[in-house]
């Protein structure tokens, strides 16, 4: 148990822990247990309640179900550094917030260019814009006290931003027909939980009530599920008063208890359920495909482009500096790591195209292999030119 403890407070653990099991998500898709595997994922999983009926297969519980949990915390995160940590002044914003900027831009411009005129393709045009914030900074980590603790905030605060980027992409690009009375009730039920804020409401089960029938209706809206849980996020008070009188954080509790579920079981459930690649179908031909070509080239190339070329130019014109203790070497290494698009661009794959097998898992492939050369590169990069 101590060992367990132990490995839990390690800040790569939750990277290594994402490989393991993608290793062995694809273990399983390329062996004689695919038929297990491929069970599992279909596995019928289905709750009714009067007349409110959900019936969806595993996969889909955990994409649209257990990532909303996800989505619950980087809405929390968001608020309590905007309120009060690494992005609550102009000036601590600026650079990581430009840098975001382009790290969103220029990948999504190279996946255009490879997929212009082809209307299907292009809905994947996101995909290489999202950075996996657990397993960036679950590599930088393994540095340790080589990276200064500037580029950590840095690359922290720009996988943030880049994370609400990344809702605000799924809220206007990936939704589909509305439902008048589901998107109704959603509305009622952030009207609820606002009026609950402003009353200083200090009941964790009251938010968590109102919080389900809110993630219910925008299930059943056309609007994806995840986004009911960084709705739900920005109404959870940052400031409380218990029924004795003491101050407390209901944000800041909320988000330290949900770090390890997520850190340690959502996202590597999340990995497991949408990373079994089927290796035996795929050739060269197909990732020379447009659209993993997009995918690939755009989070390698595109995001440490977009990440760097950006911040030099907000540095070089003045309106930010080079964090404190590093040197452009080292911040070149940390936008390679922004590559690392893995589970929130196999997120976006998964609304794009759908969970079709259209592109015979070379899209998925494509994630995959653009995380690992960021990864791998940004890696060596920061050993080769960071110092004790």
């Amino acid at each position: 148990m101590n060992a367990i403890q132990k490995f839990m407070k390690q800040e790569s653990s939750a990277g290594i822990l994402l490989i393991a099991v993608t290793v062995l998500a694809l273990f399983l898709q390329n062996s004689f247990l695919s038929g297990f595997y491929t069970s599992f994922l279909h596995t019928p999983v289905e709750i009714r309640f009067g007349d409110l009926h959900i019936a969806k297969p595993l996969l889909l519980w955990v994409n649209d179900g257990l990532m909303a949990v996800f989505f619950f915390l980087i809405g929390l995160e968001v608020k309590s550094e905007v309120m009060e940590g690494h992005l609550s002044s102009v000036q601590q914003i600026t650079l990581p917030g430009i840098a975001a900027v382009g790290g969103m831009a220029v990948p999504a411009l190279i996946f255009i260019l490879f997929n212009r005129g082809e209307s299907f393709a292009m809905n994947g045009w996101a995909i290489p814009t999202a950075t996996d914030i657990a397993f960036a900074l679950g590599i930088l980590s393994l540095l340790g006290n080589r990276v200064p603790v500037s580029l950590k905030i840095f690359l922290m605060a720009l996988a943030i931003i880049d994370d609400l980027g990344a809702i605000v992409i799924i809220a206007l690009f990936y939704t589909s027909e509305l439902s008048l009375l589901s998107i109704s009730i959603a509305a009622l039920s952030l009207a609820v939980l606002f009026v609950m804020n402003r009353l200083n409401v200090a009941i964790k089960s009251a938010y968590i009530i109102v919080g389900i029938i809110l993630w219910v209706s925008v299930l059943k809206s056309g609007v994806h599920a995840t986004l009911a849980g960084v709705a739900l996020a920005f109404m959870i008070p940052l400031s409380s008063t218990d029924i004795r009188g003491k101050h407390f954080s209901m944000a800041k509790e909320m988000e330290h208890d949900l770090h390890n579920w997520v850190a340690f079981m959502i996202l590597p459930l999340f990995a497991f359920v949408n990373a079994g690649v089927d290796l035996q179908g795929i050739s060269l031909a197909d990732m020379a495909e447009p659209v993993p070509l997009g995918i690939m080239l755009g989070l390698f190339i595109g995001k440490q482009a977009g990440v760097f070329l950006f911040s030099w130019a907000a540095i070089k014109a003045g309106i930010a500096s080079l964090p404190k203790e590093s040197s452009w070497a080292m911040l070149y290494g940390v936008s390679v790591l922004t590559g690392i698009g893995f589970t929130m661009s196999l997120f976006i794959d998964s609304l794009a195209y759908d969970d079709t097998q259209i592109y015979h898992y070379a899209d998925k492939l494509a994630i995959l292999l653009g995380s690992f050369f960021s990864a791998a590169a940004g890696y060596l990069i920061l050993r080769l030119y960071s110092r004790k």
